[in-house]
């Protein structure tokens, strides 16, 4: 695992105790850039006593990658009740604004560090270094438009480290921008096993989804005057989102896909906020796109 910057960090920067307040700037906000475990104790609790140090002393040891925010639910009710927290401790781990992983009760502290060590791969934390240059020289053609040169020195690094998964995720990448999609499908699909849930193949997926998505879309023009004729048309303004997300327009896209969710957020199972969550796995994490997305949700979700 790749450390996260120079050093070690103080500790009243790793952990903090948060108020209610504050949940949303300390916990959501902070997460979109670097994963935040909530550790929610109240003073009462004897296990607490026990969790609370060897989560700390794990945090610690990640030397910056997780941070952690420390709540006393008697003190903040309204966050435990939305977040359905129903015995102590409960810990939840809390990656570019949504609740990612968790568990309640004491546990044995070799699965505390487990624990840990899965968040700071799930925001990740998990990369090669040996390749690093490689890699990036192949992510920096692929943004230039060199799309078969990126596919090819990723297929070189995969040569010297068959289970690379930003490398894995990077040719499936390249073959989209090559509208090759079937052949960025069969290598998603050939993946080791060991890597198939890798956050980069993740990614790799939903920009897949999205591709296949895009080349169904429907007309942006006749779809804008369904929504503005009947705004809560939510299959009309579903599927002007698409479209407006097929032609590159990615924020217009996420705010009506946020207006759906706003208006009624069970609609057709829940489709806006999945479809919401392929846009922000497909792009990457420091995308104003995705920042602003997922703070607009998140607000929407906890208020």
């Amino acid at each position: 695992m790749l450390e996260l910057g120079g050093g070690a960090q103080p500790r009243a920067d790793l952990i903090k105790d948060v108020a209610e307040p504050d949940f949303m700037a300390e916990v959501v906000e902070a997460s979109m850039t670097t994963p935040v475990i909530v550790d929610f104790w109240a003073p009462w609790c004897g296990p607490c006593k026990t969790l609370g140090p060897q989560l700390e002393a794990a945090v610690t040891a990640a030397k910056g990658a997780v941070t952690m925010a420390k709540v006393n639910v008697d003190e903040a009710q309204q966050i435990a009740g939305q977040l359905r927290i129903q015995s102590i401790p409960t810990v939840y781990a809390f990656w570019q604004g949504q609740p990612v992983d968790g568990f309640q009760g004491a546990v044995p502290e070799s699965e505390i560090k487990a624990f840990v060590e899965r968040v700071v791969q799930a925001a990740g934390g998990d990369a090669s270094g040996g390749l690093d240059e490689a890699l990036d020289a192949a992510e920096e053609m692929l943004e230039q438009g060199a799309a078969v040169d990126a596919a090819q020195t990723f297929a070189a690094i995969l040569g010297e480290e068959p289970n690379n998964a930003r490398a894995y995720g990077g040719m499936v990448r390249a073959h989209i921008a090559m509208d090759d999609l079937d052949q960025a499908e069969a290598i998603l699909n050939g993946a080791p096993a060991e890597i198939s849930s890798a956050p980069e193949l993740e990614a790799a997926h939903a920009q897949l989804e999205l591709a296949r998505q895009a080349a169904n879309s429907g007309p942006v023009g006749e779809l804008t005057a369904q929504v503005e004729a009947d705004p809560d048309n939510h299959q009309a303004r579903y599927d002007l989102a698409q479209a407006l997300y097929a032609k590159g327009e990615g924020e217009a896209a996420v705010d009506h896909f946020l207006e759906i969710f706003r208006r009624d957020r069970e609609w057709n199972d829940g489709a806006a906020k999945q479809q919401l969550f392929t846009i922000f796995e497909a792009l990457k994490p420091s995308d104003p796109v995705v920042l602003n997305g997922r703070r607009k949700l998140s607000s929407m979700i906890f208020a």
